[in-house]
């Protein structure tokens, strides 16, 4: 019987990552012009600490047009915990919490490291690769 893939098999290793204190416009800028739907958010020493959102940046852009003021930090607006992945997941129990999640990519985290991020669309080419 042949091995499933792995999520470190088919996860995206560069990545577009943002800080929490980088200002909020800037931020969306980020996610606009990659043409990404979220972005991992790293703290100084490397680590994962929320993920940030075009829904997160759609709620600060409300909030600037009220007060009319976009100088907030990430942090203010990032989804956090951020749900993660292990790089070690088979990509059938990827696939199932890619199921169970409204979320569109998952960051990889290996130890206690951002190692990757993962996407739906990375999970259904492991399918389609492994079954198609």
């Amino acid at each position: 019987m042949t091995a499933l893939a792995l999520v470190s098999d088919y996860m995206s290793r560069d990545l577009i990552t943002l800080s929490p204190d980088q200002e909020i416009n800037r931020a969306a800028k980020i996610l606009l012009d990659g043409n990404i739907s979220g972005a991992p958010v790293v703290g100084p020493d490397g680590r994962l600490v929320g993920v940030l959102s075009k829904k997160d940046c759609l709620r600060a852009a409300l909030e600037a047009s009220y007060y009319r003021d976009w100088g907030r930090a990430v942090a203010n607006y990032m989804s956090t915990p951020a749900e993660t992945l292990d790089p070690s997941l088979d990509i059938v129990t990827a696939c199932q919490a890619f199921l169970d999640s409204t979320y569109r990519r998952f960051p990889v985290v290996g130890g206690d490291r951002l190692v990757g991020q993962i996407s739906r669309a990375d999970i259904l080419r492991a399918m389609s690769d492994n079954w198609g």
